[in-house]
């Protein structure tokens, strides 16, 4: 899977320059990606999808290339973002693909925008239970601008990224993730930024867990196609939350994949892929109706007794 940059194009959205990314042709699919991340989270699969979809991978606001206003920044603003994003590049339908944070919104986006969703894509996603780390937690702290401040400074700031990424060389499962970390570190250093990831964070996330749930309506999601993609080494957010999510949507396809941690689809790009064309190819696109949505609405969920099988595949 190639790594290579691809161009980054803009919008400005209610006077807000916004980034992103978009290449190939085909039905469209939707990347959002997680906190303190941005689009070239995505880039060892974007080539490989670019084959047979069109594939939009924005900054969301706050991150990246994007603008990082005093502004919304909670998972409806974020889906009513995406929406008005789509709209503008003349697109009515998307399969969304969240991973972590972007989970939590692309769950929001189906939820608020059922018309314009064929497909629910998560990965390791939040919005599937209380438990997060105690990094993400610390972001919530009084304190963490200031201090994030000093660690950001150009010497520690270096040192600090080149322990990182020297322990993610390692064969530690639970320092897997630490060059992505690295990167979120680094964008830290931008003080906007860090106003933007902790007003985020602090809409989703207390001292106690997560606090933004779909378990009260996962139902909504009955007649739309959802697949559940996780690394069972994932030290971020607990690959438990993938049997939640089967237990909250019985008919979701759920995947572990071995030997990956929180983001499954840099560390197994070709399985990734392979998992998002699979699901794509043998479902069919959602079909909205009002008298549906309407009638799941009035009558609310029902009970579910027992847990969706989960899968665990080899990742090669």
């Amino acid at each position: 899977m190639s790594d290579t940059p691809h161009e980054v194009q803009y919008l400005t959205l209610h006077g807000h320059r916004r980034a992103f990314v978009k290449a190939g042709q085909g039905p469209v699919v939707l990347l959002l990606h997680g906190l303190g991340c941005d689009h070239t989270t995505w880039e060892p699969v974007i080539d490989s999808l670019a084959k047979r979809y069109t594939v939009i991978a924005p900054d969301i606001l706050g991150h990246g290339l994007s603008d990082k206003p005093r502004a919304d920044y909670s998972v409806g603003g974020y889906a009513n973002g995406m929406r008005d994003l789509l709209t503008v590049l003349g697109i009515d339908k998307v399969t969304v693909v969240g991973h972590s944070f972007g989970g939590g919104v692309a769950m929001q986006f189906a939820y608020q925008f059922p018309e314009r969703t064929e497909r629910l894509i998560l990965v390791a996603s939040g919005g599937l239970g209380p438990e997060v780390s105690h990094g993400i937690r610390a972001i919530t702290t009084p304190g963490f601008h200031q201090v994030m401040g000093v660690l950001t400074l150009p010497g520690v700031r270096h040192l600090g990224m080149a322990g990182l990424r020297a322990l993610s060389t390692t064969s530690w499962k639970h320092t897997r993730d630490l060059d992505e970390v690295a990167e979120i570190y680094n964008s830290f250093k931008d003080p906007h930024a860090r106003h933007a990831i902790r007003h985020v964070v602090r809409a989703v996330v207390d001292w106690r867990g997560q606090i933004v749930t779909m378990a009260d309506r996962a139902y909504l999601t009955e007649e739309m196609p959802m697949c559940v993609v996780w690394g069972r080494d994932d030290k971020v957010i607990p690959v438990r939350h993938a049997s939640n999510a089967a237990a909250l949507a019985p008919n979701a396809r759920v995947e572990v994949i071995p030997n990956a941690g929180h983001f499954p689809h840099k560390d197994h790009p070709h399985r990734f892929a392979k998992i998002v064309n699979e699901f794509i190819r043998t479902t069919q696109p959602a079909v909205y109706s009002r008298a549906r949505f309407r009638n799941l609405l009035k009558h609310g969920p029902v009970p579910v007794p027992v847990l969706a099988p989960v899968t665990e595949i080899e990742a090669g």
